[in-house]
C-alpha cells in the first residue's frame, strides 16, 4: 500500500511539537581540562561523555555537539564515536592569550536531547617552544673615551615570549676585556643586561671592542640566543643627551585618526655643535610595534601609523633612545594606555531555530536559541536584548550570554500565518550601538522562505578592452521552497553609486545568473564597478534577496609613458641642459621626468640611452631618469650634445616614447649663450645663397641699365654713320676706283670693329666680353651690305628683340 507524503509530513510535525515541549533547562557546572600548547592536531583532551555520565554508544542519539562562537577559531572537536574531545587545530598560546599568565579557552556543549548547555574550559601551558632572539642581532653601542671607571651601558633585551621559567632568565658576555656584564631585574620581573666599564679606554689604542652577548631561558632543555655587540669608542663627548622625563606616561582613544600624535619626547644636551645634535629612535620594538607607530628622528614625535584597537591591546610600551652627534644617548620608556571606546556593536548569532510549528504548540515551545557577545569591556560590553512587545514570544536568559526563544501564548494561524522576530541586542555604551536579527517562523506551509545567495557577497575580476558579450561570472541562489516558488529569476539593481550605470554596461541571464558584458571596460576611466543582484522566487507574494556584487577591472598596458619633462617642444625647439667642462664623473645633468596613467607592472618606468653624440659620455639611470656624466669632458667633445632618451614601460607588450635633451658644456649661463649663438648659428647655405642671388639680380639689373644705355649709343652712332655713308655714296663715273679705296677703306675699318657683349641673368658671375674681329682686307658695299639687327639671342634669331631671359645673350655692333 502506497502511504500518503502529507500524513507522514503532518506525523512528523507531531513528533517535533512533541520534542520542543521539552522545558529548558540551562546547567551552570563547568567542565575543566588542561592541555599544554603545540599539541598536534587531533589530540586527546579529554573524555566528554565519561565526564558527563553517558554511554558513548548513544551519543548519537543526545544530539551532543559544540556550539560554535561567532568570529573565533574553533580549536576543538567532540568525537561523537568515542565520546571524546580532541584538538583540532594548532593551539600557540602566545598567540592566543600572550603575555597574559593563564590562558584559558571557554566554548559550550548542547545536548539537543534535552535542551541543556554545559561549558567547557581548557586550560592551555606554556612549553618552552621559543628561542630568545635579539632585534636585530647585531647592535653596535657608543662610548666616550673619557668614560670613567663603573660606567654603564644598557644593552639589549632578548625576546621571548614564553612565561616564567621559560622566559629569560639569564645573560652572559663573552669577548670582552674592557667590560663586565651586570644583570638587574626590573620591577616587572623581566631582567636586562648592562655593561659596566672594568678597564680605562683609549681611542687610539683600541677604537672598536666586540663581543657576543648570550641570552637564555629556564626551559628544558634550555634555549638561548645570541646578538653580535660592537662598543665603539668616541673621541670627548662628554655630556650624554638626557630625557626630561624617565618615563612618558599618555593615553588616548582607541578611535584616534591615523597620523595623530601619540606623544613627545624630548632630550636635552649641555654640548655644542654636532654633539648637541639629538636623533630619537626606538631602541627595542617589535615588528607589531613597528607596524603601529612612527618615531620622528628630529622632532622626537610618535606618531600614529595603523589604528587602534582596545580589544587587542590595551597597552603598548616603547623605549625611546636619543644619541647625540658624538653617539651618548640616554633612554625613555613611553607607556601608551589605550582608552576603550564603544566601537563594537553587539555580535547576535542564532545557535538553534526551528522555521515552523503548529499552531497549536504549547507555550514554552523553544523556537530558537541565541548567542549574544560584545567585545567592549565595561558597560560598553555589558548587553541587554529583547524582542518587540506585541509579539507571543517572550525572551529566557539562560548561562554565558545565552537566550532562548520560547512562545508565550498560543499561536493563531488564521490571524498571523508567519512572524518575523526582530530580537535586538543593545549594550550600555555612549551612545548604545545596537545589532538585530529576524527570526522567522512559519505558522503554514507558505512561501516562507527567500532565495539566498551561496556567498554573503561577490567579487569578480576582468581585464580592461575585453570583447562585447564576454561572460563576466555567474552567481548562484537557492530556495528551500517547492515548485514555482522555488523558481528564481536573477535581476541586476543599481548599487548605492550610479556611476558608471551599470545597465550600460552589464547584463545578466535571469535564469541562470550569468553576468554578460555590454560594452568593453577602460581601467583608466573606471576601475571597479559596485551593483546589486536580486534573486526573486515565484511565490505569491515572491520573496527575493540582494547581493552586493563587485567588479573589479584589471589595467592592460594600452597607455603610451607620458615625458612630464623636458616637455615636448613646441615650436621644433629642444630643452637645453648645461654641464660645466669641469663636471667630473657621476655628475647630475638633468632628470628626465615621465608618468604612465597605467598601474602595477605596466606603469613601472624604465630610462635608456637610445641616441648620442658622444657615446659612452653620459649615463642615464635605469629607473630614476638621472642623466649623469660617465667621464671627465675631452677638448675633442662637441660642446653641443645631443641625447635621445627612450622611456619605456614593463607592460607585456611594452609600450615607449623617447625625448631627445640638448646638453651644452660651459661654465656660467654667458658662456653657454655665447657657445649656443656660435653652436646654433651655423653657416647656413641656404641663406647664403638667397644672398646671392640677391646680389646677383641687383647686379644684372644695373648691367641691363648700363646696357640699354650703351645699346642707345651705339645706335646713334650707327644711325650717324649711316647717314655719313648715304650721303657719300654719290655717282663717280669715269673717275678710276682707285681714287676712292680711301673712302671704302674707311667704311672697311669701321665695319671690321665688332663689339660682342656676353650676359647672363641666373648666374653669380656676369661676363662682358669685346672681341675685336680684323676685317681690313674686306671691302664691302654700303648698298649692297645686309643690316642685321643688332639683339638677337644665343638660342636662335627668332626671338624678340627686347626679351631677357637666363640665357646667354649676344650683342654685336658693327
Amino acid at each position: 500500500m502506497k502511504k500518503n507524503p502529507n500524513l507522514w509530513s503532518y506525523k512528523g510535525g507531531i513528533l517535533q511539537c512533541l520534542l520542543m515541549m521539552y522545558v529548558w533547562k540551562a546547567v551552570s557546572a563547568q567542565i575543566r581540562y588542561s592541555i599544554p600548547e603545540e599539541m598536534q592536531k587531533g589530540s586527546f583532551v579529554g573524555n566528554i561523555a565519561k565526564d558527563l555520565g553517558m554511554d558513548r554508544r548513544g551519543l548519537p542519539t543526545h544530539g551532543l555537539r559544540i556550539v560554535p562562537t561567532i568570529g573565533r577559531i574553533q580549536y576543538f572537536a567532540f568525537n561523537v564515536n568515542n565520546g571524546h574531545l580532541q584538538t583540532s587545530e594548532r593551539i600557540d598560546r602566545e598567540e592566543i592569550c600572550g603575555e597574559v599568565e593563564r590562558c584559558i579557552l571557554k566554548f559550550q556543549l548542547i545536548i539537543e536531547s534535552k535542551l541543556e548547555l554545559l561549558g567547557v574550559e581548557v586550560e592551555i601551558t606554556d612549553i618552552n617552544d621559543n628561542t630568545p632572539q635579539f632585534l636585530p642581532m647585531k647592535w653596535e653601542l657608543k662610548i666616550a673615551e673619557t668614560a670613567t671607571l663603573g660606567d654603564r651601558l644598557l644593552l639589549p633585551k632578548a625576546q621571548d615570549p614564553d612565561l616564567g621559567i621559560n622566559s629569560i632568565q639569564n645573560y652572559q658576555l663573552s669577548g670582552s676585556s674592557h667590560f663586565s656584564l651586570d644583570v638587574q631585574m626590573e620591577e616587572n620581573g623581566i631582567k636586562h643586561a648592562e655593561l659596566v666599564l672594568e678597564k680605562i679606554l683609549d681611542r687610539e689604542e683600541q677604537p672598536v671592542h666586540d663581543f657576543i652577548l648570550t641570552a637564555t631561558d629556564g626551559g628544558d632543555p634550555v634555549r638561548s640566543g645570541t646578538a653580535q655587540i660592537q662598543v665603539i669608542v668616541l673621541d670627548v663627548n662628554d655630556n650624554a643627551p638626557v630625557f626630561n622625563q624617565q618615563v612618558y606616561e599618555t593615553s588616548v582613544m582607541e578611535n584616534i585618526p591615523k597620523g595623530s600624535t601619540i606623544c613627545t619626547v624630548q632630550a636635552t644636551d649641555q654640548d655644542e655643535g654636532i654633539n648637541r645634535e639629538i636623533k630619537y629612535s626606538f631602541q627595542k620594538i617589535t615588528d607589531k610595534y613597528s607596524k603601529k607607530f612612527l618615531l620622528n628622528s628630529t622632532t622626537g614625535e610618535i606618531i600614529l601609523k595603523e589604528t587602534l584597537d582596545y580589544e587587542t591591546s590595551s597597552l603598548y610600551q616603547l623605549e625611546v633612545e636619543a644619541t647625540d652627534g658624538g653617539g651618548l644617548s640616554d633612554t625613555s620608556k613611553v607607556v601608551v594606555t589605550v582608552i576603550d571606546m564603544n566601537d563594537n556593536a553587539p555580535e547576535l548569532a542564532v545557535t538553534f531555530v526551528i522555521s515552523s510549528v503548529p499552531e497549536n504548540s504549547p507555550t514554552g515551545t523553544v523556537i530558537a536559541i541565541l548567542n549574544v557577545q560584545d567585545r567592549d569591556s565595561g558597560l560598553n560590553g555589558e548587553i541587554k536584548c529583547f524582542i518587540p512587545n506585541n509579539f507571543p514570544f517572550q525572551l529566557k536568559k539562560s548561562i554565558d550570554n545565552f537566550y532562548s526563544l520560547v512562545t508565550d501564548r498560543a499561536l493563531d494561524r488564521e490571524q498571523v500565518p508567519s512572524y518575523n522576530i526582530t530580537v535586538t541586542a543593545t549594550d550600555h555604551g555612549t551612545p548604545p550601538l545596537l545589532t538585530s536579527t529576524v527570526v522567522s517562523l512559519q505558522v503554514l506551509d507558505t512561501n516562507d522562505n527567500p532565495p539566498l545567495f551561496t556567498e554573503s557577497s561577490y567579487t569578480s575580476y576582468v581585464i580592461e578592452n575585453n570583447l562585447r558579450g564576454a561572460l563576466i561570472f555567474a552567481l548562484k541562489a537557492n530556495d528551500p521552497d517547492w515548485e514555482e516558488n522555488a523558481r528564481i529569476t536573477y535581476s541586476i539593481m543599481e548599487g548605492v553609486i550610479k556611476i558608471p550605470p551599470v545597465s550600460s554596461y552589464l547584463s545578466i541571464n535571469s535564469e541562470s545568473g550569468a553576468v554578460y558584458a555590454l560594452n568593453s571596460f577602460d581601467y583608466e576611466e573606471f576601475r571597479e564597478i559596485q551593483f546589486l543582484v536580486r534573486a526573486q522566487d515565484g511565490g505569491s507574494p515572491p520573496l527575493s534577496s540582494n547581493v552586493s556584487v563587485t567588479l573589479f577591472i584589471l589595467d592592460q598596458n594600452d597607455n603610451v609613458p607620458e615625458i612630464l619633462y623636458p616637455s615636448p617642444p613646441t615650436d621644433g625647439s629642444t630643452g637645453i641642459e648645461l654641464a660645466p667642462h669641469s663636471s667630473e664623473p657621476g655628475y647630475l645633468v638633468t632628470k628626465v621626468v615621465a608618468v604612465d596613467a597605467d598601474s602595477g607592472q605596466n606603469g613601472w618606468l624604465s630610462y635608456q640611452l637610445l641616441k648620442a653624440t658622444e657615446p659612452g659620455l653620459f649615463s642615464i639611470g635605469l629607473h630614476t631618469g638621472e642623466i649623469r656624466t660617465a667621464r671627465f669632458f675631452l677638448d675633442k667633445d662637441a660642446l653641443k650634445q645631443s641625447l635621445v632618451v627612450l622611456v619605456k614601460d614593463n607592460g607585456l607588450p611594452p609600450l615607449s616614447a623617447s625625448v631627445t635633451v640638448t646638453v651644452v658644456l660651459a661654465d656660467s649661463i654667458p658662456e653657454s649663450l655665447s657657445d649656443i649663438s656660435r653652436i646654433s648659428a651655423p653657416a647656413d647655405p641656404q641663406s647664403d645663397l638667397t644672398f646671392y642671388l640677391v646680389v646677383a639680380v641687383a647686379f644684372v639689373s644695373c648691367l641691363f641699365f648700363a646696357f640699354l644705355l650703351v645699346l642707345l649709343a651705339l645706335r646713334l652712332q650707327k644711325w650717324r654713320n649711316s647717314q655719313l655713308c648715304d650721303s657719300a655714296s654719290m655717282n663717280f663715273t669715269g673717275i678710276p676706283v682707285s681714287q676712292f679705296v680711301g673712302i671704302d677703306g674707311v667704311r672697311a675699318f669701321l665695319h671690321s670693329y665688332c663689339q660682342e657683349v656676353s650676359l647672363t641673368t641666373d648666374s653669380r658671375k656676369s661676363q662682358f666680353n669685346i672681341s675685336k674681329t680684323n676685317k681690313s682686307g674686306m671691302l664691302t658695299n654700303p648698298l649692297t651690305d645686309e643690316v642685321k639687327d643688332p639683339i638677337q639671342g644665343a638660342e636662335g634669331s627668332d626671338r624678340n628683340p627686347g626679351e631677357l631671359n637666363g640665357d646667354l645673350i649676344v650683342i654685336q655692333v658693327s
